[in-house]
């Protein structure tokens, strides 16, 4: 496959559905196929949608974090990484179609249309929807490192209000807390969740453990359809400042990415907070 696909720079992926990776005009491409032609590939994504979504209290597996919400199955990555267009345009087919939430686990260091993906998510803002990608899995600083998509890049102002970037926290409660894997930023990472050994949903009515900050991320866009389930007035930016004011400070040393340097989650994060679904639905009460 390396030879044949990756390597090969003839071949052409997009020839099979008819698109033109390089024209964001071009639309008309891809088929309503979520699943693919092997369902156990669609292991991610039902993964990441039954964290929100799952059928609670069934007896049967883990319990999602939301009740009254829906989700909308846009499948925009393909095998490797993801075509900016093809993010770009999902997010706004989401935003038109209804989404009010949009979790993104996916990610990547190298966007050469970054620009499709930003107005993208300026479109989402203007429409009020929020949005959530998963802040990566490669143990980087991404105050340093670039990593798209995003709403800031090379330290720029955020381009909108409506977007969080997460981190994965460990199953411990200790110094250990924060995943050794996670990507962290004290200036571009918002708030950190739960994404070790997390349980939901797998293809063919099962369930698994699974771990990355793309499970992280789908918990905080849980809580987000929380909030804006019972609290529909309250608007995008307003979910997004309740979710990082009303996270659960900690103030105790941590360690942090694979060489375990002594940090604290202020030094890591945006809010120095792991997500609270509870103190989030306190604070939406009052505004």
């Amino acid at each position: 496959d390396q030879l044949n696909y990756n390597l090969n720079v003839d071949f052409d992926g997009r020839k099979i559905v008819g698109d033109n990776p390089n024209d964001i005009k071009d639309t008309k491409y891809g088929n309503n196929n979520v699943v693919g032609p092997d369902a156990e590939e669609a292991l991610h994504g039902t993964h990441v949608a039954g964290i929100v979504a799952q059928v609670r209290n069934n007896g049967k597996g883990g319990d999602g974090i939301a009740n009254m919400v829906e989700i909308m199955t846009i499948r925009a990555v393909p095998n490797g990484d993801e075509y900016d267009k093809d993010i770009a345009l999902g997010i706004r087919y989401a935003v038109d179609n209804g989404a009010k939430v949009i979790n993104g686990s996916f990610g990547k260091y190298f966007s050469p249309q970054k620009e499709w993906v930003l107005e993208a998510l300026k479109y989402a803002a203007e429409k009020d929807v929020l949005v959530i990608f998963a802040a990566g899995n490669d143990s980087k600083n991404l105050d340093v490192v670039n990593k798209y998509p995003s709403d800031s890049y090379n330290g720029a102002p955020e381009i909108s209000n409506n977007v969080l970037l997460v981190g994965a926290l460990n199953a411990t409660y200790s110094s250990y807390m924060v995943a050794p894997f996670s990507n962290y930023g004290k200036k571009n990472v918002d708030v950190f969740a739960p994404g070790m050994q997390i349980y939901a949903t797998v293809p063919n009515n099962k369930y698994k453990f699974l771990q990355g900050t793309s499970m992280a991320s789908p918990n905080v866009a849980g809580v987000a359809a929380l909030i804006r389930s019972y609290y529909p007035k309250l608007t995008a930016a307003q979910v997004k400042q309740i979710i990082i004011e009303s996270g659960t400070p900690l103030k105790n040393t941590i360690l942090v990415g694979e060489e375990q340097k002594k940090s604290s989650f202020s030094e890591i994060s945006k809010s120095g907070k792991i997500v609270n679904a509870y103190n989030a639905l306190i604070m939406a009460s009052k505004m």
